[in-house]
């Protein structure tokens, strides 16, 4: 049973090379690419169900034991998290059938699809941080080519940016690895945990901390270091944008929480404490961002920023409701993040534009489109009873016990301004006359580009309408999370 915890990163993997061998036949790699997202998605459930059944899962390859050999951990979180991979990773292939030019498809696009989802859920199940780092340049050196295949010329200058901020992430990543392998003598992370609690090097540990929290930052888009996402996800195609939005970043968040909560919590006065205020700068500049913005694409680019800072928020505030709330939240963000990129793709390919200026009257010729995209919105402003509401709520609610005031406000003053960013959207596109003759209506068939974002809309509605069993569900992965002792003697059987 143990295996399975390999499985989400095995299948991504070898799919993908098979794949390769069928760059010229696009039926057959669709065919391939449909089965094998499915199966992810399948066995991502499944395996988050037997961890909730039996607890953590840990694999020790080739029967090396922990902490020398290589470890993979499947918890609530890491299950959670790998599930909502799934789900993501599904929408967007299909969106990527009706949407992805034949080129990219004889570019090897669906294989690189699949190595950047393995390399996500590497990430999300490794016990190791130098595997973390293995599994980040899988992701990204397979985000680079999605990226760069079949662009334009302005895409390929804003994926420079993309690429060198990796690769200066990277390098920092080694740094801080060999920086804490120097004063703990191990990488696995439960060990870690273990070695760092027994040291009393506190002024060298926030150093590493806070050398680790720029490097997950600049992967999490965390203020300052967010500079380089909004161009770089305004280039690619819909279907890109929207797994990159969904997922990339939610990579960096879950490196931080993960760090955080077990590894780095020798001195939380210190390091929590610059992680709310690195969280309410986020925010709010992320959300200036977008309210300036009158592109459909790059408002939600800088959207991804602001909403970034309500995850980190939670662990600022390292409550078990604010933890629980962060888990909520990014699990909102993901669904409804995808979402939205996915109805940025479909109303481009009806009006031929992105820019809000140049489209009006869409809800007039496209009901569906307009009223779906509404629901998605108001969710991601946290209007209830949707799954943003719910999210926010347990987040200002912790933070008012505990009298921090100030990002309360913050995080406030941002929704408003995330509704109205929003709201800016839904008039520009959609209300007003229409900008499209009937004869350019009705060449776009809408149905197959809805059918993959519609099951996004319809969970961001359960998981506010079903949102007792998705916290309780929530406050049981920051129970876990807050009691690193359950992962350790998991991992090293003590």
């Amino acid at each position: 049973m143990n295996n399975l915890v390999l499985l989400p990163v095995l299948v991504p993997l070898i799919m993908g090379v098979i794949l390769i061998f069928f760059r010229n036949n696009p039926v057959t790699q669709r065919i391939i690419s449909g089965i094998t997202a499915f199966s992810m998605l399948v066995i991502s459930v499944y395996l988050t169900y037997v961890i909730y059944q039996d607890g953590i899962i840990t694999l020790e390859l080739g029967n090396w034991k922990a902490p020398f050999g290589i470890v993979f951990v499947g918890d609530l979180f890491s299950g959670l998290m790998v599930i909502l991979a799934s789900v993501v990773g599904v929408a967007c292939l299909f969106f990527a059938f009706q949407t992805i030019h034949t080129d990219r498809e004889k570019y090897y696009f669906y294989p690189f699809y699949f190595f950047l989802l393995t390399g996500v859920n590497g990430a999300f199940l490794t016990g190791d941080l130098f595997n973390l780092f293995v599994f980040f340049e899988v992701m990204l050196i397979a985000s680079y080519v999605l990226i760069v295949i079949g662009g334009t010329k302005y895409q390929l200058r804003e994926s420079f940016k993309y690429v060198a901020i990796n690769i200066f992430a990277s390098a920092f990543f080694i740094v801080g690895v060999a920086y804490l392998y120097s004063i703990t003598g191990t990488l696995n992370m439960a060990h870690l945990a273990v070695q760092v609690a027994a040291l009393e090097q506190d002024g060298v540990l926030n150093v590493i901390a806070v050398l680790f929290l720029i490097v997950f930052g600049m992967k999490g888009a965390l203020f300052p270091l967010y500079f380089w996402l909004p161009k770089s996800y305004y280039g690619p195609p819909a279907a890109i944008a929207a797994l990159f939005g969904g997922l990339l970043t939610k990579v960096g968040i879950y490196a931080i929480m993960r760090s955080f909560t077990l590894i780095f919590t020798h001195n939380p006065d210190f390091t929590h404490n610059i992680i709310l205020a690195l969280a309410g700068f986020t925010m709010f500049f992320g959300v200036l961002g977008a309210v300036s913005q009158f592109d459909f694409k790059r408002i939600l680019s800088y959207h991804i920023i602001s909403q970034v800072g309500y995850m980190v928020m939670g662990l600022g505030l390292y409550s078990p409701l604010a933890i629980a709330g962060a888990i909520y939240y990014i699990a909102h963000h993901i669904i409804v993040k995808s979402a939205l990129f996915l109805f940025a793709g479909a109303t481009q390919k009806v009006t031929g534009t992105t820019d809000l200026k140049k489209m009006s009257g869409l809800l007039k010729t496209h009901p569906a489109l307009g009223w779906l995209f509404f629901i998605a919105a108001i969710s991601l402003a946290g209007i209830p009873p949707l799954s943003g509401f719910f999210s926010k709520f347990a987040l200002i609610l912790s933070g008012i016990q505990q009298e921090r005031y100030f990002i309360v406000f913050v995080s406030l003053i941002v929704g408003l301004l995330t509704l109205f960013s929003m709201m800016k959207i839904f008039i520009y596109v959609f209300w007003g006359s229409p900008s499209l003759s009937e004869e350019e209506t009705k060449k776009t068939k809408l149905g197959p580009l809805l059918l993959p974002i519609v099951p996004l809309v319809a969970l961001s509605i359960a998981m506010g309408l079903g949102a007792e069993p998705i916290f309780s569900f929530s406050t049981q992965v920051a129970d876990q999370l807050l009691d690193p002792s359950i992962y350790i003697n998991s991992v090293l059987k003590e």
